[in-house]
């Protein structure tokens, strides 16, 4: 039975970069993958973007609305919407690479477990646990429920230790009210964090709001 990955670090740990690797390396050995985003990930459009600046294409741009299973299932059979697989033999998918995956609705992270166990393709999903508050991400909460096998993909914050924790900036400094989805690059920026500098950075910002 193929099995559902949920292989998530804090921003710049190279979640992307790992995953388009992980696609390059099947495809060296003639084996066919298929690549998901959300759309409400905007950064790069169609695009998974790499902070390397490796870009691809993907074969699924999924909305909040869209049923993940029932689309791949239509890639899988041959459809590509993007016309990137015209005039390609129609091979088994090895696996469905899937990147920025907290922002999936937990039915779709539903749909991927399904997919591996049902349909028997692995699924490979990339993304982040927590937000800038550190409050999970209904799609991450649910991958940390369900997936088969749970990665750390380690980075470090600016003091050497580990990150672990996402402090949102505008402008430069940090903030701590606002949406749960903010596109890095686009609205705002991020910045990787170990416990203790997101603590400072954030008693800080709390202590100039009360005076």
């Amino acid at each position: 039975m193929a099995k559902l990955y949920f292989r998530y670090g804090a921003m710049n740990s190279g979640k992307s970069t790992a995953l388009l690797q992980a696609a390059y390396n099947y495809e060296e050995r003639g084996q066919r993958i298929v690549l998901a985003k959300p759309a409400i990930d905007v950064k790069g459009d169609s695009k998974i973007v790499s902070r390397l600046g490796v870009t691809r294409e993907v074969h699924m741009l999924i909305s909040a609305q869209d049923d993940f299973r029932a689309k791949f299932q239509k890639v899988a059979a041959g459809y590509d919407e993007n016309a990137l697989m015209n005039d390609v033999e129609i091979l088994p998918v090895a696996a469905i690479l899937v990147d920025e995956a907290q922002f999936f609705t937990p039915q779709q992270i539903d749909d991927m477990l399904r997919i591996a166990v049902l349909d028997n393709v692995p699924v490979l999903a990339y993304g982040i646990r927590t937000d800038f508050q550190t409050v999970a991400f209904p799609g991450a909460r649910r991958l940390l429920e369900i997936a088969h096998t749970l990665e750390e993909l380690k980075t470090i914050c600016r003091c050497g230790r580990k990150a672990i924790f996402n402090g949102r900036t505008l402008d430069g400094e940090f903030i701590f009210d606002g949406d749960q989805v903010a596109i890095d690059g686009v609205a705002v920026g991020y910045e990787s964090l170990c416990g203790a500098c997101y603590l400072s950075e954030a008693n800080g910002k709390l202590a100039e709001q009360t005076h």
